[in-house]
């Protein structure tokens, strides 16, 4: 070992073992889940259309991710498996029509899209959830046939074709069903890195995509019948859904316990919850009973679906949230789902950025509701500046933390090893430093301290280092030339003092800070 390295590895030594000051108490910093889905059905939000290059694809999902980024925003709800397909190599399902314009034909030049969007996210220090459909097996915006390795061909018998065109779902009440979808759910978690996995209000399909008649399982249910079961029809359908919930919680829990299960119903439990509220009655149509899975804590995040406005009486955004976060025994987490896309929209003026912030100052002033999910990423992406930056300035000034989940691990990650050295000249810190396990921590939260100010900054656990600016600057002077923009900083403020360094594991649990101070070079 040469003198540098000796020395290099003193000053590291030091750092770490510098106290945190009785007198210098750190601030808190938010903790908020503040996510967007991104589906992929019908190219919603990506890809934009089916059969796009590899190239454009990843491009377009770059321009997602750093949007998200750039707006302090934590998570993406990625949709991978719109209607029995796949948005990423799978020996059970095929390609989705959605990504290459032809179900089960994979990307050219070829690529793994849920790597990537897994990868690119956690260099972020974005989490990355997989939202999947759990029965819905074809969808009206599909083009061409089914593929020879689709569900309709490889088990026919679990698939129904409702009277709506284009609509196909598997029948939930089957075993095969469930087992199939719940292997689906079980590749992902096991092969891919993944933060959380995600479904939606699809259960039973609605009414209108059968054309208002019941579901087509005279055959399972006959079946039941004959074995000697005695559940009424609907308790029947919903113990099927309950049991498939049931398992797949404990699966997960069993392969990886930090990836979290998430569900996003219907915002609406049943009519008369509470006794203001009327509305579609999800637990008797879609036989989803979704107060049972809180009740029983098979799940560890719940996201209602709350596309009505504050002051809408019969389903009020305020009133159905009190409701569903007083109904949490196990404490989960209550992460509503915001209409954010009916926002701009021609004619509807009911949803404007006043009603989505105050949406969000709601939610972060009811006691157990802790984040929320923006339906979705593209009305940040078609509205950048009127609404995207708005509410990046207004209410995500700062970065924030998901809420820690004790429950699925509450161990704190060891302090890391901390150094930080001042270029005046360039007007930058490098503050660096060595993890006490490389695998304990998923992020980095650096704290820094200007005078009296604190401020943050939250970066990926693959990093080890970080570079802030010493002081802050501000604009000047601003010109345009030959028709190039210019402008001038000037370097204002106290300088970068102290930094501290804390590691925050995948459950969100943050471990003991690290202080240092900032040394010249």
């Amino acid at each position: 070992m040469n003198i540098r390295t000796t020395l290099a590895a003193a000053a590291f030594a030091l750092a770490a073992v510098l106290p945190l000051s009785a007198a210098e108490s750190l601030p808190e910093v938010p903790r908020e889940f503040r996510a967007a889905w991104v589906a992929t059905v019908a190219n919603i939000d990506w890809p934009t259309k089916p059969g796009l290059s590899t190239e454009e694809q990843k491009a377009e999902a770059i321009a997602i991710l750093d949007k998200t980024a750039d707006m302090n925003m934590n998570a993406i709800v990625l949709q991978v498996r719109p209607a029995a397909d796949a948005l990423y190599p799978s020996k059970l399902e095929p390609w989705s029509y959605y990504l290459t314009g032809q179900q089960g034909k994979a990307p050219e030049p070829y690529y793994d899209p849920l790597e990537f969007w897994v990868d690119e996210a956690h260099a972020r220090g974005i989490e990355l959830h997989c939202w999947f459909n759990p029965y819905r097996a074809g969808h009206p915006t599909q083009k061409g046939e089914f593929s020879d390795d689709s569900v309709q061909k490889t088990k026919p018998q679990i698939v129904r074709q409702l009277a709506s065109k284009g609509f196909f779902w598997m029948d939930p009440a089957m075993k095969e069903t469930q087992d199939h979808s719940i292997a689906v759910v079980m590749d992902v978690v096991n092969r891919y890195d993944v933060d959380g996995i995600h479904f939606d209000d699809y259960f039973y399909p609605y009414p209108s995509y059968n054309d208002g008649a019941d579901f087509p399982d005279d055959e399972s249910w006959a079946a039941y019948q004959a074995s000697g079961g005695t559940m009424e029809r609907g308790d029947w359908r919903r113990e099927a859904v309950n049991d498939f919930v049931h398992r797949l919680y404990d699966e997960i829990k069993d392969a990886k316990p930090h990836v979290m299960l998430g569900i996003s119903p219907f915002g609406i439990a049943r009519p008369g919850k509470p006794r203001e509220i009327k509305g579609f009655d999800q637990y008797a149509t879609l036989y989803a009973d979704t107060e049972k899975w809180l009740d029983e804590g098979w799940v560890d995040y719940f996201t209602p679906q709350l596309y009505w406005n504050i002051n809408q009486v019969p389903q009020s955004f305020p009133l159905l949230l009190g409701w569903w976060v007083q109904n949490n025994p196990h404490d989960r987490h209550i992460w509503p789902g915001l209409y954010t896309s009916r926002f701009g929209t021609p004619g509807d003026d009911r949803y404007n950025i006043e009603e989505l912030e105050n949406q969000i100052l709601i939610t972060r002033g009811m006691p157990g509701a802790t984040g929320h999910v923006h339906f979705s990423m593209k009305a940040f992406m078609n509205n950048p500046e009127e609404l995207a930056a708005r509410i990046a300035d207004k209410l995500y000034s700062e970065a924030a933390l998901v809420p820690a989940s004790p429950w699925l691990g509450d161990d704190e990650p060891g302090q890391p090893a901390v150094t930080a050295t001042a270029n005046e000249a360039a007007n930058q810190v490098v503050v660096s430093w060595k993890p006490e396990d490389k695998d304990e921590a998923f992020l980095y939260l650096v704290q820094m301290k200007r005078g009296g100010d604190w401020d943050h900054r939250i970066v990926s656990g693959s990093s080890d280092s970080v570079t802030l600016p010493l002081r802050r600057t501000k604009v000047v002077t601003e010109a345009s030339n030959q028709g190039l923009d210019t402008k001038e900083t000037e370097v204002i403020g106290d300088p970068i003092g102290l930094v501290a360094v804390s590691a925050v594991s995948r459950n969100g649990i943050q471990g003991e800070a690290v202080l240092a101070e900032v040394k010249a070079e």
